[in-house]
């Protein structure tokens, strides 16, 4: 892997150069433990002039690099004029965009990635060993895993099979880029399990995030307090229903039986059932401190008493924890310290990469950290900001323009951006049109990623925010775009709920078969609505909060408000599947009710259109994706210590 700084500019980039003979070195460089030239001494800046050796950075190390505009502007300078002098070239003196350059926590970003890529990870066991401080991180997993009583040595009958395991290592590093520690995980070789065998079920429910955005909405809106915890080691809590054998841990192997195998009492990390027995795990000890599930998700628990509520949501091994009354948050906490062990993280501020910032005027949800690293990832910093995700004017077809010759650069884009979606709803639409051409992506599929990049660059720092003490009214659109796809003319739904100021759940999604008419097109969409609201009046009911018996859904088409109102079937409706049918069904039981808005004041346009630059920040601004105050913006750098807070192994 090597490295190219322009600017301030980290960016990662693949290289050939064989890495097989390259040992552990410790604390020691990138570019020595790859047995590569010293880049670093020479490439170190952050800030300033780019360096004039640029230019063969590339030669060196036989690598293929995302060119900055100024890269290319200096690669020009450089190179033997030729007989043809090309097109002129303006004399204009270029400045660069100080909005991405100059914001200080975007210094600090580069700086931080500078420093990470430093330390070496070792791949394998035999690199590890004889290094004291992995010896020493390995010892501390051996320890917990005793001390959990994970296993116990038998003889392996001949009728059963053992899967195997091995370490995987990680260092832990801060906000500034210091280590904050060495981690050492043992994980079994799951793809050897046999199901039926050593593995039944393993379905294991986690928070969506609609749940999360609903559960701090209220908390904004009602003052309650956030907490966040985190279980050490959650996966060997879980206890296991099958027979699972498993050999002996590289380096821990007991002398005295060395053929014999650990019998698994304990869930262990890489097991497929492992996930499942943690939640059941869990779930019964919530239970039993008087916890109740929810039906509208089995993620979240619920705790009311005269003292107030308390509701957790469980995503994996990281719990949001919030309530009415802080006692109450405190005294739940003390109760699962007893059950488990666990680090008390203190207020909410970090959740799965996602920065949680509380002021006296509301909660934002942001993750312009991530932001940065996909952008610096994929070599997008520092270019012209535009304000819309994607071009109005250009239509994106499955058969138009060139095929990529690798389609692997596309789709890691665009799989980065899905996770954007979380706190940025007006990426919906773009990004799901763009996923539709990931299994063979073309030149102008490309295109638009890079102009959706270019506005996430120029809104890094938009998020939604929730403000206090708002009136909790939720507020719903519906929508459809009739035949709006060119590849194969079917309509795409939309819909957005929002509570409080902001959206909690939302969706933009093409409609499976070809509607027939654009009132066809819209009674589908309203269809998919009525169902998001059967969820949510669940969900708000288990939180303690009043929903009205008629739940109004604005909808911006006549026609198939008057369909659902009308019990008579024609033939021109006669076609339409049944299940869509089921909107009918509550309008007539007065549980909700279609009401006209004008086209001009439809937010859900957002979920099924590409829209003009001033609509599109107005409709933003009605999804309560607003920009942070420049107050606030100093913290940005620390929310990369949610690095150090993850966890520890990806799954």
């Amino acid at each position: 892997m090597g490295l190219l700084i322009d600017h301030g500019v980290v960016g990662c980039v693949n290289s050939p150069t064989n890495t097989g003979d390259a040992s552990y070195k410790g604390k020691e460089k990138v570019s020595e433990a790859l047995g590569m030239p010293d880049i670093f001494a020479r490439y170190s800046h952050v800030d300033g002039e780019s360096s004039g050796s640029e230019q063969s950075l590339d030669e060196e190390l036989g690598i293929l690099a995302i060119r900055t505009p100024s890269v290319r502007r200096a690669n020009a300078a450089n190179r033997t004029p030729q007989t043809d002098p090309g097109p002129r070239r303006s004399t204009r003196e270029r400045r660069p965009v100080q909005r991405l350059i100059c914001d200080g926590y975007v210094a600090h970003h580069y700086a931080y990635m500078a420093k990470v890529v430093q330390d070496v990870e070792p791949i394998c066991f035999e690199d590890a060993i004889g290094h004291a401080l992995w010896d020493k991180a390995m010892d501390e997993e051996m320890a917990a895993l005793d001390a959990n009583k994970t296993w116990e040595l038998v003889p392996l009958l001949e009728e059963k099979k053992a899967i195997g395991c091995k370490w995987v290592y990680k260092v832990k590093h801060n906000s500034n880029g210091s280590i904050s520690r060495y981690k050492a995980r043992l994980v079994a070789k799951g793809y050897a399990q046999t199901h039926g065998i050593d593995y039944e079920e393993t379905f294991a429910p986690i928070a969506k995030m609609a749940i999360v955005r609903v559960v701090i909405a209220v908390a904004a809106s009602r003052g309650w307090v956030l907490h966040q915890m985190d279980v050490k080691n959650a996966f060997l809590y879980g206890e296991l229903q099958e027979e699972v054998y498993l050999d002996q841990p590289p380096g821990y192997e007991d002398t005295s039986h060395p053929n014999h195998v650990c019998r698994l009492r304990k869930a262990l990390y890489g097991l497929k059932q492992a996930p499942r027995a943690w939640h059941d795990k869990i779930a019964k000890c919530l239970v039993t401190i008087g916890f109740c599930m929810s039906d509208a998700d089995h993620s979240l628990y619920v705790h009311k008493s005269d003292e107030g509520i308390v509701v957790i949501t469980i995503y994996v091994d990281d719990l949001i924890i919030g309530g009415d009354n802080e006692k109450e948050v405190e005294h739940v906490k003390s109760l699962l310290k007893q059950k488990f062990d666990m680090k008390d993280l203190g207020e909410l501020k970090f959740f799965l990469g996602i920065k949680v910032i509380r002021t006296p005027k509301g909660i934002w949800l942001l993750q312009q950290q991530y932001a940065l690293d996909m952008l610096s990832k994929y070599g997008m910093v520092g270019y012209k900001p535009i304000f819309v995700p994607l071009d109005q004017n250009g239509k994106l077809s499955a058969n138009a323009g060139e095929v990529l010759e690798d389609a692997t650069m596309y789709r890691k884009i665009v799989g980065s951006l899905i996770y954007m979606t979380i706190t940025r709803p007006d990426l919906n639409y773009t990004i799901g049109l763009e996923s539709q051409f990931m299994q063979v992506p073309r030149k102008p599929h490309l295109d638009g990623v890079r102009h959706t990049l270019r506005y996430v660059s120029a809104t890094v720092d938009y998020g939604l925010f929730y403000e206090a003490s708002t009136e909790l009214q939720v507020h719903r659109y519906t929508d459809a775009d009739w035949a709006g796809s060119i590849s194969d003319r079917k309509s795409t739904s939309g819909f957005m709920f929002s509570f409080g100021s902001a959206a909690v759940t939302w969706s933009s999604k093409k409609q499976p078969t070809v509607a027939l008419s654009s009132t066809e097109a819209e009674y589908r969409g309203a269809a998919m609505a009525t169902c998001e609201v059967a969820w949510l009046r669940k969900l708000l009911g288990y939180l303690g909060l009043h929903v009205d018996r008629q739940v109004v859904i604005y909808c911006d088409n006549l026609s198939s408000i008057q369909l659902a109102r009308n019990l008579v079937f024609h033939a021109r409706t006669k076609h339409i599947e049944v299940h869509y049918h089921f909107i009918r069904e509550k309008v007539l039981a007065s549980e909700i009710d279609l009401v006209y808005v004008s086209t001009k004041d439809q937010v859900a346009d957002i979920f099924t259109k590409v829209l003009g630059a001033e609509k599109h920040c107005r409709f933003c601004n009605m999804l309560g994706v607003m920009e942070l105050e420049l107050s606030l913006r100093g913290s940005v750098e620390m929310s990369s210590s949610t690095r150090a807070d993850t966890h520890d192994v990806p799954q």
